[in-house]
C-alpha cells in the first residue's frame, strides 16, 4: 500500500519530468541557413534581442492602396514545407495593424492562414506560414491587412519558386 507521503513525492517528481520535457526551448524548430543566392544572415539588435535575416526582396507591391514592402525568407516555396514573409507597412503603427498571409490562391482553398507577429526591433511585421502540400497555378503570397480603424484590403505578390 503506497502512504500519502509516497504518493506526493512521485506526484512531485512526475510533475518535474513534465515540466523538464515541455519547457520552453531556445529554438523554434528550424534552422535560419541562408537563402539560395542570398549573403549570411545580417544581425541587427534591438530590444535587447538578435534577429537574423535571411530574407530575400520581393520588391513593393500594391495591397489596396497601400504600397507594402515584402521580402521572403526560408528559401524557395516548397509544397508542404515553412516559409516566411516579412511585411513592411507604409506607416509606423508600433504593432496595431493586424496583417495575416497565405500561400495560394486569393479564396484560401486549401491554404493555412498565418497571423504575423510585430518586430518592434525593425518595424516589420513577420508571419510563418505552411505551404499548401499540392501549390496551386497561380501561385502567390496573399496579405490581408486590417488597419487599427479597422479597414482592410487585401492583395497579393509572386512566391519565389525553384
Amino acid at each position: 500500500m503506497m502512504t500519502a507521503s509516497l504518493a506526493r513525492t512521485l506526484c512531485a517528481l512526475s510533475v518535474g519530468a513534465l515540466v523538464l520535457a515541455c519547457g520552453p526551448k531556445d529554438d523554434h524548430g528550424h534552422s535560419h541557413a541562408p537563402a539560395a543566392g542570398t549573403t549570411a544572415p545580417q544581425v541587427t539588435e534591438g530590444a535587447g534581442m538578435e534577429h537574423e535575416h535571411d530574407d530575400v526582396a520581393l520588391g513593393t507591391f500594391a495591397i489596396g492602396d497601400l504600397n507594402v514592402e515584402l521580402a521572403q525568407g526560408h528559401g524557395a516555396v516548397e509544397p508542404g514545407k515553412e516559409s516566411h514573409l516579412v511585411v513592411k507597412l507604409p506607416y509606423q503603427d508600433g504593432g496595431a495593424t493586424v496583417v495575416r498571409a497565405w500561400i495560394g490562391t486569393e479564396d484560401r482553398t486549401l491554404s493555412l492562414v498565418g497571423k504575423a507577429s510585430y518586430a518592434a526591433s525593425h518595424d516589420d511585421y513577420d508571419v510563418h506560414v505552411m505551404a499548401p502540400a499540392t501549390l496551386p497555378e497561380p501561385c502567390a503570397w496573399w496579405v490581408e491587412i486590417q488597419r487599427p480603424d479597422g479597414s482592410t484590403v487585401t492583395g497579393s505578390a509572386p512566391v519565389l519558386r525553384d
